[in-house]
């Protein structure tokens, strides 16, 4: 596969803090939970941290195989608590629970993520590889952030906040593929 990244930086790329190429070691698979593209930069956008900067991915992959890179690699996005300074974030559009995130009764991720999606997903990551040369490990994002909070309908329910990239996500087909090891 030809891979062709769309550069367009979030207005706040300048105000994260920079890193080497080496300081990446791990790359973080997310989907948006979001219905489209267009959505999910609009909530890349918005600036929530004293800072001036927000919580975005570095590269999105839209439905259709097409790849944005909003965030440089050598620079930390806020993509997973705790996790940011070494890594990569890469999110799939896809709806996940959108819009009932946190409802105990549509925990359910249904969407299954495409064909041209993952072959773009499997190109950056070998793309990745080569850019960053400690790059070694794969995680989703809920591996890494497993907090509980109250469910939306019923806060004496606790839901996960985090279930992305989620059950539909091909594990078996991308970490043979990509020579990453997953990290649980």
């Amino acid at each position: 596969m030809s891979l062709s990244i769309r550069d367009q930086p979030l207005p706040y790329v300048d105000v994260l803090p920079e890193r080497s190429a080496g300081a990446v070691e791990l790359v973080v698979i997310h989907c948006t939970e979001l219905p489209d593209l267009a959505t999910a930069r609009e909530y890349g956008e918005k600036v929530l941290h004293p800072s001036g900067a927000g919580n975005s991915g570095h590269y999105y992959i839209d439905r259709d195989g097409a790849i944005y890179r909003y965030v440089p690699g050598t620079r930390v996005a806020n993509h997973v608590r705790g996790h940011n300074p070494g890594s990569i974030g890469i999110e799939l559009v896809n709806l996940g629970r959108y819009p009932q995130w946190w409802d105990s009764r549509h925990q359910q991720m249904t969407e299954p993520y495409g064909e041209a999606q993952i072959a773009a997903l499997n190109a950056l990551l070998a793309q990745l590889r080569a850019e960053f040369p400690n790059l070694r490990q794969i995680a989703g994002h809920e591996d890494l952030d497993t907090a509980l909070m109250p469910s939306s309908d019923d806060p004496a329910l606790q839901v996960r906040r985090k279930l992305d990239p989620g059950p539909r996500f091909p594990w078996t087909d991308i970490v043979p593929a990509c020579g990453l090891q997953r990290l649980r």
